[in-house]
């Protein structure tokens, strides 16, 4: 009986050692990708770039804190975030300032975490494959620091 438990826990541990490895360089692209699609996206005021990235049911939230030091709950819906790539607002960054660095977390079969930096807030993202395609499905952000001149 132990041997039977001691040969069903490895060949589990080995099945999620060999899942988990099944993540390919083309997936890993593909992360980074829709990454950029939604920074470039915003940088260059594309609707659909950045609508491409988004799964359609996308929550992208951040903790703020008010003068009070109450905090509150910030949301916006892939909607809203495609409409507000479309408002340009995101043109306004000269070009040699816009920051878009992806470093990729972590992969675990369908899913990955994403740290996003751009030029004025960070996103960490959560991206799944979703009928074969990677989009983002939840961001959590926070804005930099303002960098104070001396």
């Amino acid at each position: 009986m132990k041997k039977t438990i001691l040969l069903i826990s490895i060949a589990i541990l080995w099945l999620a050692v060999n899942i988990s490895a099944q993540v390919t360089e083309a997936d890993k692209a593909a992360i980074k990708q829709t990454a950029l699609n939604y920074a470039e996206g915003w940088y260059e005021g594309n609707a659909d770039k950045m609508e491409s990235a988004l799964h359609p049911n996308l929550a992208k939230r951040r903790a703020a804190t008010n003068d009070k030091g109450q905090s509150r709950l910030d949301e916006l819906s892939a909607m809203g975030l495609v409409q507000g790539t479309r408002s340009g607002f995101g043109k306004q960054t000269p070009k040699e300032e816009q920051q878009k660095d992806v470093t990729i977390l972590d992969i675990t079969g369908n899913a990955a975490t994403v740290k996003l930096e751009m030029r004025d807030w960070v996103d960490y993202m959560h991206i799944a494959k979703f009928n074969g395609k990677w989009v983002i499905v939840n961001v959590l952000w926070e804005l930099k620091p303002k960098k104070v001149d001396k």
